[in-house]
């Protein structure tokens, strides 16, 4: 069996676009998703723009008894992989069950399923509560459901770890590849926008409370005041390249490298983890500095931890070393959704030939950064690098190539 992991299949489900082909329209277009929430009425909360999901109605695409049982973020997730098993080319029914398997990462679980029956509990009694509860609220809810629907049986699991979590889901179906399963479903969609989800999200003191949707989330900017919550996210169809070849597949890329660090305690004195977590990803794929094309950041747009990324990728490619993107500024940060979205658009660009630019920013010159801003760089992509940091000190870093 090759050691090499490739991407056959894209589900996207964004702010700007819902379907890869909208998606990466909209991404190369420089058109935002973000906007004021209709999800619920956010007049009372210091932050009130939000990336949301666009045209989704769960009943065109799922029947009926799911629908019952399932969170606005699971329903998101199974029509998601629908669409990436269909642009993979790949019928289920026709593998064996324990050759196939789901890995997904989750950053708060179902919570406006959640909120909805803990209203019904205080306001209607227990009795009232529905079952489902028992479940569609969970972290691991994504992964279930979509290994029931299609029937997949083979190693599974869920990764909690914020934004850095999308990556890690993808690095643990990586290894599930090597070790044989012929097929894994990969990836994360997140989705907690709602008044329970808002509150949570709001105790991390890091959401920008900015009412312009052009103003509001401004990585290396000076004006950077914290990110912008969206949901969404994408789901990946991962194969060993033999299997892939064999049955003819369209190969988008390898998942060619991966590194993980936890940032040390505040005060300790010792330097952050990113730098490190880049450089373990880059040894993992057998590459250099020199050979990445693009940097996909991760672009907290707080000061302090935008000055880490923005370090951490002088050091290792030197200032304005390598060209940088965030394409997120145009969905908002998608929290465990958002890291693969972001290895998806770096697919594509690989495919395309195109980086997406980092819409809405004035790059501070501090930085040292290639921001790519304004409009699309045409460039041939061979390697690029994703980036992912989660709440609490979690570092992410992946290399996709061609």
């Amino acid at each position: 069996m090759s050691a090499r992991t490739v991407v056959t299949g894209l589900g996207i489900a964004a702010p700007n676009g819902l379907g890869t082909a909208d998606y990466w329209a909209a991404a190369r277009a420089g058109k935002s998703g973000i906007g004021r929430i209709t999800r619920f009425e956010p007049s009372g909360y210091p932050a009130k723009l939000a990336g949301e999901v666009p045209g989704f109605s769960a009943g065109e695409h799922l029947p009926s008894r799911l629908l019952a049982q399932t969170d606005h973020m699971t329903r998101l997730a199974l029509v998601a992989t629908d669409w990436a098993l269909a642009d993979a080319d790949v019928s289920p029914a026709d593998l064996p069950a324990y050759d196939m398997g789901v890995v997904t990462a989750s950053s708060s679980g179902g919570f406006e399923f959640g909120q909805g029956e803990l209203q019904k509990l205080w306001s209607q009694g227990s009795q009232f509560v529905s079952a489902y509860q028992s479940f569609a609220w969970f972290y691991a809810v994504n992964s279930g459901q979509i290994s029931i629907r299609n029937g997949m049986k083979g190693p599974s699991g869920v990764v909690v770890s914020d934004q850095a979590g999308g990556l890690e889901a993808l690095a643990h179906a990586r290894r599930q590849i090597r070790k044989g399963t012929q097929l894994i479903v990969s990836g994360a969609i997140d989705a907690s926008i709602c008044p329970w989800g808002w509150v949570a999200q709001l105790a991390s003191d890091r959401l920008s409370t900015s009412e312009e949707p052009d103003r509001s989330y401004l990585p290396f900017d000076s004006a950077a005041a914290g990110h912008v919550a969206g949901e969404g996210g994408a789901i990946l169809i991962l194969e060993a390249e033999e299997t892939a070849v064999r049955r003819g597949a369209r190969v988008y890329g390898e998942i060619a490298g991966y590194g993980a660090t936890f940032d040390p305690a505040p005060g300790s004195g010792r330097p952050p983890g990113l730098r490190k977590a880049i450089e373990l990803a880059l040894a993992d794929a057998g590459a250099d500095a020199a050979d990445v094309d693009v940097v996909f950041a991760d672009a907290a747009a707080v000061p302090e931890l935008d000055r880490v990324e923005a370090d951490a990728l002088s050091d290792v490619f030197g200032p304005h070393g390598v060209p940088v993107t965030a394409p997120k500024t145009m969905t908002g940060r998608l929290y465990s959704g958002a890291a693969p979205l972001d290895v998806a658009t770096a697919l594509l660009a690989v495919r395309d030939g195109v980086v997406p630019a980092t819409v809405n920013v004035s790059p501070e010159a501090g930085y040292d950064l290639d921001l790519v801003v304004g409009e699309p760089r045409q460039t041939e992509v061979r390697t690029a690098l994703v980036l992912a940091r989660g709440y609490a000190g979690f570092n992410s870093a992946m290399v996709v190539r061609a």
